[in-house]
């Protein structure tokens, strides 16, 4: 009797194809390291991208010529060293983090890595109240947008983000496959609901085009939203 073929994990697979690529595609750096290290040290949750991400999203704000970066969700400020070092002379990152102890430790990283504290603004509180707040300064339109924090406000965020933007920017959102589980309709899970949510304000919005891919790695199995303002 034939057994029914069992889905085989790959994820092993996933994780050497990752370091693979990145000692193929990416020069040792320390710094980047210790940012990590210093992340763990701290006891921060261990939700920055991977290094083959983090480079990705360095090349993206440097092919869209990006000077006004948004990041929503800084953690220990790993992914705003990839970001600020894809930036000009001119250019300027602001991140929003909710923990001000997270927020330190990002302050502590980008100064190791060399990162003039001019270039980048931490703002320490909840992401909507300061998303509201830089509304209603006026704030200059970003260039590019990066949502990588707390998946329920993902559709907050991004109706926020849509409204800091202008023609052209680009607007990307990491962990919006969750394992699979956004096909799930009754998933119990906020984060979930959170995606799907999001997903549902990005049919058909006429404001912005955008695509989603999936992806494996050391990161597991997630995926990633990107789109341009109309």
């Amino acid at each position: 009797m034939n057994m029914p073929t069992q889905p085989q994990d790959r994820s092993h697979t996933w994780a050497k194809v990752d370091r693979y690529l990145e000692r193929k595609l990416l020069v040792h750096d320390a710094t980047l390291e210790d940012a990590l290290y210093a992340n763990e040290v701290a006891g921060l949750p261990n939700y920055d991208v991977s290094p083959l991400q983090g480079k990705l999203l360095h090349l993206l704000i440097r092919m869209s010529g990006a000077k006004r970066i948004l990041e929503i969700g800084t953690l220990g400020g790993y992914s705003a060293i990839w970001i600020a070092r894809a930036l000009p002379e001119n250019g300027h990152l602001t991140t929003l983090e909710l923990d001000a102890r997270h927020a330190e430790v990002a302050r502590n990283n980008l100064r190791h890595a060399g990162v003039p504290d001019e270039q980048v603004q931490i703002r320490v509180g909840d992401a909507r109240v300061h998303l509201a707040q830089l509304e209603e300064e006026g704030a200059e339109a970003f260039d590019f947008i990066f949502i990588d924090a707390d998946k329920p406000s993902n559709p907050a965020y991004l109706e926020a983000a849509l409204r800091l933007s202008k023609p052209g920017t680009v607007i990307l959102a990491d962990n919006v496959v969750r394992n699979g589980e956004v096909i799930e309709e009754t998933s119990a899970d906020a984060r979930v609901q959170g995606i799907r949510e999001f997903f549902e304000r990005l049919e058909g919005d006429g404001r912005i085009q955008s695509t989603a891919l999936q992806t494996v790695g050391v990161k597991g199995y997630d995926g990633f939203m990107i789109g341009i303002v109309c």
